[in-house]
């Protein structure tokens, strides 16, 4: 089993208020879940209304597929004309790590 977990940071465009960042977040949140099967939440810069630290989660059998998936999320918010992608980070979790 690999769990890989993928960490986006982004600065939001015209956003002036908490509200605002909701509206722009949760349908990029949505999309993700839907198109990917992945489990995903707004993990970071939670009182700042124009970051948004988001976190993307995938487990499977296979480290390919794993990858493969979360590249895909990455490119699919680094497309979105609504925000900018600073970084990415991806960390992956497999059968020969330790156990604790």
């Amino acid at each position: 089993m690999f769990v890989g977990a993928l960490e986006l940071d982004v600065l939001l465009g015209d956003v002036h208020s908490l509200k605002e960042k909701r509206s722009v977040v949760r349908p990029v949140l949505a999309e993700l879940r839907r198109k990917f099967e992945v489990a995903v939440a707004e993990a970071g810069h939670l009182d700042l209304h124009r970051r948004a630290l988001l976190g993307v989660s995938c487990v499977a059998a296979d480290h390919g597929h794993v990858t493969e998936v979360l590249d895909r999320c990455e490119r699919l918010v680094a497309a979105r004309p609504e925000l900018e992608l600073l970084s990415a980070r991806q960390r992956m979790l497999g059968p020969d790590d330790d156990e604790s």
